[in-house]
């Protein structure tokens, strides 16, 4: 092993693991020796933090003292320790401690001896070169189990969650709430997110990172109780979150009362003491009492159709699907409410036991992973068990040679990491495992169901199916025959109205239709949102980044006045960029009363600001307009960039509308510090354009086909168009949404109730590739 401890009781090691070496004193150490069978010796006197080269690669260095040699003249040396043995040691070290070093390589530090005793000599260790450190530690009373590994005893405070300070390292304990399994980030590193809670009922956001995915905390579930080690507390978006810092540790404990206290942890070497085990208990039963049982971990019969769910099973086979998607069998000894939909793959080219596999193909199911977690899937070996988070399940028809069609429930982990979608391999000392165990045993392997392929043999009693006509709905068995109509909100007096009837109707009218969405227009559906003037009914394209840098470079070729700058209403600042052909660029902030208020509360107007720029400002002060010098007062840039920036949103006025006023007329707002958007373009005179959905609906009710024009100026089933741009989940939520509306590829599809108005289009386009209905 790189790193050892060795026992000391009344001065003596209890194993001699150094006798295969020679020891050398530190003044024979010489450069370009061979060090490979040889060790030194000395105790711990200075320890550094730990750093990171510019390619990842920890470095830790220590400066070990020569016991037996005090009085010669080179009695110190410095050691570099690289890769996972510096971090190893980092938890481990601890000044006054006797350490040994055995095969290194010795380096020149500089060309003579300093002047103060110290060796010129460097050691460096490293696993490469099979370098061991020994750690000699004594006996330490202070331990619950003898399975936790000795460390010296060391005191730890631990802040409560309520107590917590922006800038301070601390140690914690908590209840998990919420967490993502370790996944590889954008970086080199894997990252992990964890939300705690403690008896103070405050939450606590975690972002941990580690280069070693075994080094971030092992979490089975919610309702886990965790131990931080030096976690870095800091102030993001008026939240506070926890972050790793140097010498980051943590212990993960099970949650369920009565449990074994046993810590989960990659690392051989910490301190766990019966304090640390009170902590634990007192953890488990406030969180009983407190916390509900996740409602998310499911068994296979229990599940149902267009559900999320976490399911502990055991693998049983794996395959290659194609470059982004890859196939898992598994089981939990209990027999889907649904036959299970298959997978068409050569067995051939299945890994697993195929002759236990087709035994158990009435109770295993197959499981398309996607994106990022095909490079976990792959890696999983055949027999383990498994926890797989956010699980998504759907209903899909599979026809069979009767001419029926028979309703198959599909398994898909989508990409992506949101509500912590992932996989977990679950250790056989687990108390979820064990009772899966049992539960395999005594599973029924002659159970009825029999599936081949990806169509099943037959139609069995017992199992929906659909008649070839497709006149039955999947959403009418997914939601047990509650239809939409069961659930009308609005209009109830308006009778159910055919297609054929609606287009042979004059605008103006309304009508409740109930028909199949045959398809939807955009299929790209952030290119549904645009941006709509509610006075001359304009609509416009979102500019994109890249034409909104050019707008941005256009107002920044104008160097800023000097005259403009300092007044009533705004301090100035002015600065020359490097590089950049020396742009000027100058932020006025806006003063309230005036005093300049706190940044997260401050308007700022920025001259020649960069798209870039302006992002990360707008990360820090509360509002950013875009401006350069007038005549006589500072002005909007051309309303083609947005009048008022507000983290991510862009607020965007209407050219044709607007009547711009001065900047001046700010004033009447300072002592307003929540610089909302609607005030801010009513005093700058600007007609503010709205973002709202738009999108084409084809439906059918098989009397006659309507093209339908959606425009939402709010929210699109609680999606507000104004954020679908920024955020990736909002766009996956939307993404699924249509997919249960339209499923990509099916026959038949929703069956929904909608409220149409029949009118004219009165809409005016300024983009291209759009079409209007007469209704909307």
């Amino acid at each position: 092993m790189p790193l050892e401890l060795i026992k000391e009781v009344s001065g003596v090691p209890e194993v001699q693991l150094l006798s295969k070496f020679h020891k050398v004193d530190f003044k024979s150490l010489r450069p370009g020796c061979d060090y490979s069978k040889k060790y030194i010796q000395g105790k711990l006197s200075l320890i550094s933090s730990l750093t990171y080269r510019g390619n990842g690669t920890a470095v830790l260095k220590i400066e070990l003292q020569e016991k037996e040699n005090s009085n010669s003249e080179v009695n110190t040396i410095n050691v570099l320790f690289f890769g996972k043995l510096a971090k190893d040691c980092a938890d481990v070290f601890y000044q006054g401690d006797t350490i040994a070093v055995a095969r290194f390589v010795v380096i020149s530090a500089s060309p003579s001896a300093t002047s103060d005793g110290k060796n010129c000599l460097f050691l460096k260790a490293f696993e490469g070169f099979k370098s061991t450190v020994y750690v000699y530690v004594k006996s330490v009373r202070d331990f619950s189990a003898e399975s936790m590994s000795l460390v010296p005893a060391t005191h730890y405070t631990y802040t409560p969650l309520d107590q917590l300070k922006d800038g301070t390292v601390v140690n914690v304990y908590g209840v998990v709430k919420f967490f993502k399994p370790p996944y590889l980030s954008k970086g080199t590193d894997y990252c992990s997110v964890v939300t705690i809670v403690d008896q103070t009922n405050v939450k606590l956001t975690c972002l941990l990172f580690s280069g070693n995915y075994e080094a971030l905390p092992i979490i089975y579930k919610n309702g886990d109780i965790v131990r931080f080690h030096r976690l870095k507390i800091q102030v993001y978006k008026n939240e506070t979150q926890g972050i790793t810092s140097s010498g980051f540790a943590s212990l993960t404990f099970e949650g369920t009362l009565g449990a074994p206290v046993i810590p989960r942890t990659s690392s051989k070497y910490f301190n766990f003491t019966s304090e640390d085990h009170k902590r634990v208990e007192a953890l488990r039963v406030w969180a009983s009492n407190h916390i509900p049982s996740s409602s998310t971990l499911l068994k296979l019969c229990d599940v149902q159709p267009m559900q999320y769910f976490d399911l502990t099973c055991q693998l049983l086979g794996k395959a290659e699907v194609d470059g982004t998607s890859f196939l898992l069998k598994v089981w939990d000894g209990t027999r889907t409410p649904f036959p299970s939909w298959r997978v068409l793959i050569q067995d051939l080219v299945l890994e697993g036991d195929l002759s236990f596999i087709h035994q158990l193909q009435n109770l295993a199911i197959d499981i398309l992973v996607y994106d990022n977690h095909v490079r976990v899937a792959r890696s999983l070996k055949i027999g383990c068990f498994l926890r797989i988070y956010s699980l998504h399940t759907k209903l899909q028809s599979v026809n069979s040679e009767t001419q029926s069609t028979l309703l198959a429930l599909e398994f898909h982990l989508h990409g992506g990491t949101s509500y912590g979608r992932g996989i977990r391999v679950l250790p056989e000392s687990n108390s979820d495992v064990d009772q899966l165990k049992k539960v395999l045993e005594s599973a029924d392997l002659t159970a009825s169901q029999h599936l081949g392929g990806v169509c099943l043999s037959q139609c069995e009693d017992g199992f929906p199916t659909m008649s070839s006509s497709g006149s039955v709905s999947l959403y009418e068995v997914e939601r047990c025959q509650q239809l939409s109509a069961t659930i009308l909100t609005d209009h109830q007096h308006l009778e159910k109205t055919p297609l054929c009837a609606i287009l042979k109707q004059k605008a103006p009218q309304q009508y409740r239709i109930r028909a199949k969405l045959r398809s939807y227009k955009p299929r790209r559906l952030y290119q549904s949102v645009k941006l709509y003037c509610p006075e001359c009914h304009m609509l416009q394209e979102v500019p994109h980044d890249g034409d909104l840098d050019i707008i941005l470079q256009e107002g920044a070729t104008k160097t800023p006045d000097t005259k403009l700058q300092n007044t009533s209403l705004y301090d100035s600042n002015i600065w020359t960029t490097k590089d950049q052909g020396e742009r000027k660029v100058a932020i006025h902030f806006v003063k309230n009363n005036g005093i300049l208020p706190l940044s997260n509360e401050c308007l700022i107007l920025i001259e020649g600001g960069m798209l870039s720029e302006i992002c990360k400002l707008s990360n820090k002060f509360h509002s950013v307009i875009p401006v350069r010098s007038g005549n006589e007062d500072l002005e909007l840039l051309d309303l083609s960039a947005p009048f008022l920036i507000q983290r991510n949103v862009h607020h965007y006025g209407c050219k044709q509308c607007s009547s711009l006023k001065p900047i001046q007329n700010l004033n009447s707002l300072v002592d307003k510090t929540s610089w909302i958007p609607s005030s801010v373009a009513e005093v700058l005179g600007i007609v503010p354009l709205q973002y709202v959905f738009v999108m084409t609906f084809t439906f059918d009710d098989g009397t006659g086909v309507l093209e339908a024009y959606l425009m939402d100026s709010d929210k699109f089933f609680q999606i507000p168009a104004s954020e679908i741009l920024i955020s990736d989940d909002l766009q996956k939520s939307m993404d699924m949404i249509m997919d249960m509306f339209c499923p990509p590829g099916a026959k038949i599809v929703f069956i929904a109730l909608h409220l149409f108005s029949l009118r004219p289009p009165v809409i005016k386009q300024t983009f291209q590739n759009e079409t209007t209905s007469t209704a909307s």
